[in-house]
């Protein structure tokens, strides 16, 4: 059966990585297409594994009628030459024009948030539009994924739509080999991953900084507009000595393997994936209190959360972490239990795997199908 993936960009974010490995672990019979706005991260890793991507001129996150409309016409059309089976729309702008493209060609749909549109911490004019989107999107119909229950719950309370109509599957890795021994080194090594970008609050990250003592480095992995500001902030704060801008990489696993803490500092988040990869690699977490990381991080077990805007008490997790080895270790060991348990590929994937089983009424096995891709 084909799967039409959609997707708003094509950057490295946590959207665009659970979908990736999602497909990567998707049961035989399934054939997916990928459709996004833009080509980049997402359609150079498609094109290495040999999976189709379709782009979709003026699919952009921003909200722009005129492009908004035209990328509308053009998932029309691009379902009418594809036929899938099934649609599987990721992020808010995919999930609204996807959405309205299905109930058009009368194409079962799920949508996946992964975070809303109208969270806390997005500019109140975006909020305050994307709250009616949204509950008009949710009208016309298809199940809904959310990635924490905090995001559920978020739902609900906006009545965006009923709660049988939602169901929350947490994000998930593929484990790796690679572990950390965090502690275990003279120089402490913190590492963030993340697009430099405003959800992500690097200014107040290395803010707090000043004046953590001891000897450390953090190690800032990735890239994106906000990058030239961070970088003169950091020689403003007389931190540049400290501080690695590794820029994009390829080889996450390995840094993290390598580190003693991993920190998040964001305004708002879903279900992150790199806090999930952390936790494989077995670090302690730092990381801001939103969406739904205090379902992966229990404070005081695996790590410490702390207030958004909050600089005294991010400088406070960070000194009593690095000030004790022992702590890290035990940490690290509880965040890799959990990973375990809860945040492994291979639960995420038979999860939603069930839900399309749901949605076409089929079960057991998948069926490799003709015209339209409808399960019999």
């Amino acid at each position: 059966m084909k799967v039409l993936y959609i997707i708003t960009r094509s950057d490295r974010g946590g959207g665009q990585v659970a979908l990736l490995d999602l497909l990567a672990n998707l049961p035989p019979g399934i054939e997916p297409v990928v459709a996004a706005g833009e080509e980049g991260f997402l359609s150079e890793t498609c094109a290495q594994r040999g999976t189709p991507f379709r782009l979709v001129h003026g699919l952009v996150a921003p909200i722009s009628p005129l492009r908004d409309c035209s990328a509308l016409a053009r998932l029309i059309r691009l379902i009418r030459v594809e036929k899938p089976g099934l649609i599987h729309a990721h992020t808010s702008k995919a999930g609204i024009l996807g959405r309205i493209a299905a109930w058009l060609t009368r194409t079962p749909i799920i949508f996946t948030a992964h975070t809303w549109s109208f969270d806390e911490g997005v500019p109140s004019l975006r909020r305050t539009v994307a709250i009616p989107l949204e509950k008009f999107a949710a009208l016309l119909g298809g199940r809904i994924i959310t990635v924490s229950d905090a995001n559920t719950n978020k739902a609900l309370r906006h009545r965006i739509a009923p709660k049988q109509r939602m169901i929350r599957i947490w994000n998930g890795v593929p484990d790796s080999e690679l572990r950390a021994r965090p502690g275990s080194r003279d120089q402490i090594t913190m590492i963030s991953v993340a697009r430099m970008v405003p959800q992500k609050d690097y200014e107040l990250l290395l803010r707090s900084l000043v004046g953590v003592e001891g000897n450390w480095r953090l190690q800032l992995v990735g890239d994106g507009p906000l990058r030239p500001s961070l970088e003169a902030l950091a020689q403003e704060l007389e931190l540049t000595g400290q501080l690695e801008f590794l820029g994009e990489r390829n080889d996450v696993a390995s840094l993290l393997s390598k580190a003693d803490v991993f920190i998040l500092i964001s305004k708002w988040e879903g279900l992150p994936i790199s806090i999930i990869e952390a936790m494989r690699a077995g670090l302690p977490v730092i990381a801001t209190d939103v969406g739904g990381v205090s379902e992966m991080v229990e404070e005081n077990a695996n790590g410490f959360l702390t207030r958004m805007d909050d600089e005294e008490m991010l400088r406070g997790c960070i000194r009593r972490l690095i000030a004790s080895p022992n702590l890290m270790a035990q940490m690290g060991a509880v965040g890799r239990r959990r990973f375990e348990c809860d945040f492994r590929i291979e639960t995420n994937v038979a999860k939603t795997v069930a839900v399309y089983e749901e949605v076409l009424g089929v079960s057991g096995k998948w069926i490799p199908l003709g015209d339209g891709g409808h399960a019999q």
